[in-house]
């Protein structure tokens, strides 16, 4: 392909603000700025404020893309040589339902998009869709490479390889780059001195190796960390003092992936853990699409920076083999040997002219393989209902879940899970629509 003939299409481009932000990337590259960008959406409205940020970025960064917007997903795809997914399926009334139904039972969610009752039925809501999109691909742009940003990540990774046969399927997540910038702050060292190695599953990934000029940054977090007792307060952190190793995502997140922490008022007060923050955060974005769509058509464009998102270097090194390393969500295949391989997991990846190629990172240690080959465990049952059409295979991988599990017995575990797919209703597929009862 060549820089002037290559086609990213955008999948959910109306999540205006994470478009904008993936936009403003791509065109910060002075060879990518002729590129043609293909949004689609299904709600009109937002469909249009994306094409109208999309030409407001290019403006703004010198950049002659070509632009189109598409009401109809095929159109969007035809030849594209990358696909973008951004779907949100349900969106936020969806969202509010994935936390509002299990906090009637008492379970509590932070952010509800991984695992737990909240990430088994975004998945289970967002399946359909992804076989939609997996056959599309592979009738108008079968070569393209699929870089995936949909929660949950390694459950729609795993499905889109088992259901869709695609092959070309790489899930992108901020977590890891963000976690070794957020520690080199917290340290005063420079990111750009550090090497890191890190390897896990989406949202638990664990930092291997952490170095300053060839020494172990480790210890001068240990040593941080003993004399703040702020810190202290925090799960990852509690995690890494009891694991040896840094998880790489939010006390938010991690704190939903383990049994020791949400079922417990005195752990929930002790480390200041949010109860469905997630909502805060969909509010935010709806307000922030509205102050966009409302500035586009005032005239007066709001400005937008770059995000140092994967996707577009993973663009950017492939059209001009411009080799980098970034960290993807791929079927392990061997690539951690501790963990099954048909699970997703994250891991380092060189990207260049030949594509994305994962690099092999060996046996993970055995506490941080523990917890995610329990992660992957439920992440295969959820998979498996889909597959298979069992929705009985729902029910357990809910009881699978280890922080849905340390709140409930399994008969109100079946309660929730009928309540749930009462809920979501006809976003779901139909053989897994039926209530079990207990």
């Amino acid at each position: 392909m060549t820089t002037t003939t290559t086609k990213i299409a955008f999948i959910g481009a109306g999540s205006v603000v994470f478009t904008q932000g993936l936009l403003a990337d791509l065109f910060a590259f002075e060879e990518l700025k002729g590129v043609h960008i293909a949004l689609h959406d299904i709600d009109a409205e937002r469909l249009a404020t994306a094409e109208g940020a999309a030409r407001h970025i290019a403006s703004h960064l010198g950049a002659a893309p070509r632009i189109t917007a598409h009401a109809g997903r095929r159109e969007a795809l035809e030849g594209a040589d990358f696909v973008v997914n951004i779907v949100q399926v349900g969106m936020g009334e969806s969202t509010r339902t994935d936390f509002e139904v299990p906090a009637r039972y008492g379970v509590r969610q932070t952010i509800g998009d991984t695992l737990g009752v909240g990430g088994i039925f975004r998945a289970l809501r967002t399946f359909p869709l992804l076989r939609a999109l997996g056959q599309d691909i592979a009738e108008v742009c079968p070569d393209a490479w699929l870089l995936n940003y949909t929660n949950p990540m390694a459950m729609n990774v795993q499905y889109l390889a088992e259901a869709t046969g695609l092959t070309r399927v790489v899930g992108l997540c901020h977590s890891v780059y963000w976690t070794m910038h957020d520690l080199c702050e917290l340290l005063q060292v420079p990111l750009e001195e550090v090497s890191y190695h890190a390897a896990g599953v989406n949202h638990q990934a664990w930092v291997l190796r952490f170095e300053h000029q060839g020494e172990s940054v480790y210890p001068r977090l240990d040593a941080l960390v003993e004399r703040d007792p702020q810190l202290r307060r925090r799960v990852r952190v509690d995690m890494y003092r009891r694991l040896g190793y840094y998880p790489t995502e939010t006390s938010e997140h991690s704190s939903e992936y383990v049994p020791w922490y949400l079922g417990h008022a005195s752990e929930v007060e002790r480390l200041r853990l949010p109860i469905g923050t997630y909502l805060d955060i969909v509010a935010d974005n709806v307000a922030q699409y509205e102050r966009t769509r409302d500035a586009l058509a005032a005239g007066t464009p709001l400005p937008v920076a770059g995000t140092m998102e994967y996707a577009p270097q993973i663009v950017h090194s492939i059209v001009t083999g411009t080799p980098r390393t970034v960290y993807g969500n791929v079927t392990n295949r061997g690539l951690i040997d501790n963990l099954p391989a048909h699970g997703t997991v994250e891991v380092p990846c060189l990207v260049d002219g030949l594509g994305v190629q994962p690099t092999r990172v060996g046996a993970l240690p055995p506490q941080c393989a523990a917890l995610n080959r329990s992660y992957l465990s439920m992440n295969d049952l959820v998979v498996k209902a889909a597959v298979e059409d069992d929705p009985r295979h729902v029910r357990q991988a809910a009881m699978a879940d280890p922080a849905t599990a340390a709140a409930l017995p399994v008969e109100r575990i079946w309660q929730l899970c009928d309540d749930m797919v009462r809920a979501h209703g006809e976003l779901l597929q139909p053989g897994l629509r039926v209530v079990l009862g207990s």
